[in-house]
């Protein structure tokens, strides 16, 4: 059966539009994955400098995306997600010109900066558009979008950067922007404004907190956790992160009303956000590094043993998605991200055969896993919580998604570095601590939703989330 709108019953451009949007921006956290040796051979840059490539653009998602949707409920959220989707692709031709490795950080914190003002506009629209069991589905098809773009991105990535060359990987996507604009432009609908204040402080705290943490992870794998960098690095997150405590709670119109933390289903769902995006996708550029490094695969080669991820969280997605929507939202997500923990231990095969063949075990289930958690993930988002808060629900679990990533490649880069010579040993150290961080979220995730689960069940059902945040 077709979904069908409230006035309108031809309904796939608009989630086609949505997608398309959601599609780019997600491929962008990955796509430069198994590109960065190509990139770094032609513009310079060491492996910290490398690793901000690929996590300027999650740091200015994650720690933007709240305020971005504050900033939507008052300018109107179609219009800021079109001002989004304009500067993405601009910055996007920007990357594929920059001529230094600076540069290109800096169209890439545009691209992140942009990410954010299309990914907090992108679930709110499509609840306006629509209801019932034909919004269930159209997050479902979301859900498996949003997953699945971050997998593409890494194969595509290597695909392209061997064949192509390395500024293909961001021209290659100008015309689906292209497409993606001139549909959301043509079908999607406003939302009403509320005339709330923007929370300008929470806004700027929450992003030098989140910015200033991965840089003290990335600082002190570089230069040594007591480098004069890393302290101050350190103390300013904490500092940072006081100060957002405090606006959120004496401003008007927070972010984050302090209510919601006080609903554990909530917080199961920031919590599985994070673990499961940190364990099944934060290890992939040391992934890449390791099969090109030490395996000697070439980045075609690599991309390939990395589309084992993505057939199997394709294949997933596509067959279950629906049963998974009718389980409890405890089991289906605490369950998936144990698997992704146990998918992540198997790496310790790569100690008795250090080659691609060790990694597949880990590939398999880690797609799997991933697979199940994204179709489910943002109906149950916007559930956790009532519906005036849905859209900060989703806000707030999006961003908590892209921190997992952000820190995820942060941490195990800094692992993966600090062994030296034992690449071998740094990536299995690093598989062992996505699995810990996921086998711990899956279980806590499954704690905090298991008094929820018919609740969950029916709001996943329910009318389309309202247009306003409200308080």
């Amino acid at each position: 059966m077709r979904p069908t709108l409230d006035r309108n019953p031809v309904s796939w451009r608009p989630l086609v539009a949505a997608c398309l949007g959601t599609f780019l921006l997600i491929l962008y956290t990955t796509i430069v994955t198994v590109a960065l040796p190509r990139i770094g051979a032609e513009l310079g840059g060491g492996f910290g400098t490398r690793q901000w490539i690929v996590d300027v653009f999650t740091v200015a998602l994650a720690g933007l995306l709240l305020g971005m949707g504050s900033l939507a409920d008052n300018l109107g959220r179609k219009r800021v997600y079109l001002a989004g989707l304009v500067t993405f692709g601009l910055a996007t031709l920007a990357c594929g010109i920059a001529d230094s490795v600076g540069v290109l950080i800096a169209a890439r914190a545009v691209q992140g900066v942009a990410g954010a003002a299309m990914f907090a506009t992108i679930l709110p629209l499509v609840g306006l558009t629509y209801t019932g069991r034909a919004r269930a589905r159209a997050f479902a098809v979301w859900g498996t979008v949003a997953g699945a773009a971050g997998a593409v991105g890494t194969v595509a990535g290597g695909m392209l950067a061997e064949l192509l060359g390395w500024r293909w990987i961001f021209f290659v996507s100008l015309p689906i922007c292209a497409l993606a604009l001139v549909l959301a432009v043509t079908s999607l609908r406003e939302s009403e404004r509320t005339g709330n204040r923007v929370d300008f402080p929470g806004i700027v705290t929450f992003t030098v907190a989140v910015s200033a943490l991965t840089f003290t992870v990335i600082n002190g794998g570089d230069h040594g956790w007591a480098a004069t960098g890393t302290v101050l690095g350190a103390a300013v997150a904490v500092v940072a992160l006081v100060l957002f405590l405090l606006a959120e709670r004496r401003h008007p119109a927070p972010m984050v009303p302090a209510k919601l933390f006080g609903t554990p289903a909530f917080i199961g769902v920031l919590v599985v956000a994070f673990a499961y995006y940190l364990a099944a996708f934060g290890a992939l550029p040391v992934l890449s590094v390791w099969l090109q490094d030490t395996t000697g695969l070439s980045p075609a080669g690599t991309s390939l043993v990395l589309t084992v991820q993505v057939v199997v969280f394709f294949l997933t997605s596509a067959l279950i998605s629906d049963r998974l929507h009718r389980l409890p939202p405890g089991l289906v997500l605490g369950g998936a991200t144990v698997l992704i923990g146990l998918g992540c231990v198997t790496g310790l095969a790569a100690l008795a055969a250090p080659n691609w063949v060790a990694l597949l075990p880990a590939l398999v289930l880690t797609g799997l896993g991933a697979g199940m958690v994204s179709p489910v993930f943002p109906a149950v988002a916007i559930a956790a919580v009532p519906a005036t808060y849905g859209g900060t629900a989703g806000a707030a679990a999006n961003s908590s998604r892209q921190l997992g990533l952000a820190l995820g490649v942060a941490l195990c880069g800094t692992l993966y570095g600090g062994h030296g010579a034992d690449t071998t040993g740094a990536i299995v150290t690093v598989l062992l601590f996505c699995g810990g961080i996921a086998l711990a979220g899956g279980v806590l995730t499954a704690w905090l939703l298991r008094s929820r689960t018919g609740e969950l069940h029916d709001r996943r059902s329910a009318p389309a989330v309202p247009a306003t945040r409200g308080g």
